[in-house]
């Protein structure tokens, strides 16, 4: 894997794409195995998510339903602190068991926004996975129940993580050097 340069930044190669691919079987499989007789609802938050969501969802092999949501609060490599939803939640959810797909979970700002929204709408069960996770830059505490990898606090991108738009299509996950 070569460093790549998006905008003015550079990248180092930080996680193989055979490594991102055995992470994904290992909780799928954690999944199918805890929503064997259930039909779960997944909501995928856009862009980052959309490959994490579509490579995952292949391998769910339970009764399943996946929509989307667009909530967004970086600009750059630094979070803006500000939540925004572009696109809302069109899936009836009460009663229901719902599983968030998130790219990265760092400052925890976005869920911590969007988890009260959808708790108020009483689903019968709300997990969350994501394939990243930054335990040193999470100021709002969110319990992530089927996650990938933990990473340091260090912006990456690729595998659907962007810098300014660039590296969503990248099949590895690099790291900013």
């Amino acid at each position: 894997m070569p460093n790549l340069k998006f905008h003015d930044k550079e990248f180092i190669p930080y996680i193989s794409a055979s490594e991102i691919e055995k992470e994904i079987s290992r909780v799928a499989s954690e999944i199918n195995n805890d929503y064997q007789a259930k039909k779960p609802l997944f909501i995928a938050i856009l862009n980052g998510a959309f490959i994490f969501a579509a490579d995952l969802f292949k391998k769910i092999n339970v009764e399943a339903e996946i929509c989307f949501i667009k909530l967004a609060s970086y600009k750059g490599v630094k979070s803006t602190g500000k939540v925004i939803t572009a696109i809302g939640l069109d899936a009836e959810i009460y009663n229901r068991d719902v599983i968030i797909l998130e790219d990265i979970v760092d400052t925890g700002k976005t869920l911590s926004q969007f988890l009260p929204t959808l708790e108020h709408q009483h689903p019968a069960s709300l997990k969350i996975a994501a394939l990243l996770h930054k335990p040193s830059a999470t100021v709002h505490e969110i319990k992530i129940d089927y996650l990938g990898f933990t990473i340091p606090d260090k912006f990456v991108l690729g595998f659907g993580l962007d810098y300014d738009g660039l590296g969503r299509n990248i099949k590895e996950i690099y790291q900013l050097v």
